[in-house]
């Protein structure tokens, strides 16, 4: 069921309780997939400068690719199952406290909204109205800042976090091995710093803030990073460690 537009909320403003995590969600994709360009790009930029092999080159982009999505996923899922499992207990805790202390709860709640700047008369029918409404849900957003319906999923947070990974590991790794052999690193390079000032944009803009400087950063870093292991690579090739 379509939930009624609020009284007096503008049609191009976002009004939805959901917003702000669905952001966090976005943001957290495009740094995924930020991650997983710069990482593979390094590794096969890196090999590819000790040596021309492609079946080389190609194994260690499928290795980091594989590697660094696990890896991403397990620490998504293991940092939000402890958010999810702290989430539960503070739900758990306001449920039980509202069953054994709802005239306690009520005067909490009050005073809440009277700290807001309500009066007290105000703040008291404020509480007692939202109690009526939605107890639980109310002592939640006001004390807590939680949602009953937006506690966090382990498991999404990993897939998601695994799937931007992997889509940001592709780009590097096409790219060193659909170009020829003399120019496919420099189109690497040109590939990721791109890709690398959009990642850097975007995540600007998902947070409305300017977008310069830190699309700067990401791209600076992203090329210190390929130079980096290129230079170490070719340093190794040429030696004959590898």
């Amino acid at each position: 069921m379509t939930s009624s537009p609020v009284p007096g909320t503008h049609s191009d403003e976002p009004h939805d309780n959901t917003i702000h995590g669905r952001l966090n969600w976005l943001r957290a994709g495009v740094l995924g997939a930020n991650d997983g360009i710069v990482s593979v790009a390094a590794l096969v930029v890196g090999v590819a400068g000790a040596t021309t092999a492609t079946p080389v080159i190609l194994a260690a982009g499928i290795a980091g690719l594989v590697g660094g999505a696990i890896s991403m996923a397990l620490g998504e899922y293991v940092s939000v199952s402890s958010q999810k499992d702290s989430q539960e207990a503070l739900i758990a805790k306001e449920r039980l406290e509202l069953e054994t202390e709802p005239e306690a709860e009520l005067v909490e709640l009050a005073g809440i909204y009277q700290s807001k700047g309500l009066s007290p008369d105000t703040a008291h029918q404020v509480a007692v109205e939202l109690t009526k409404h939605d107890a639980l849900g109310a002592h939640l957003e006001a004390e807590l800042g939680l949602r009953e319906d937006a506690v966090a999923s382990p498991l999404a947070a990993a897939g998601a976090s695994a799937l931007a990974f992997t889509l940001g590991a592709i780009l590097p790794l096409l790219t060193i091995l659909l170009f020829p052999e003399e120019t496919r690193v420099l189109w690497t390079f040109g590939a990721v710093l791109i890709a690398l000032a959009i990642t850097g944009y975007g995540s600007a803009r998902i947070g409305d803030n300017p977008a310069t400087r830190p699309t700067v950063r990401i791209v600076l870093g992203g090329a210190l990073a390929l130079a980096a292991t290129f230079l170490i690579g070719s340093l190794l090739g040429t030696t004959g460690v590898v």
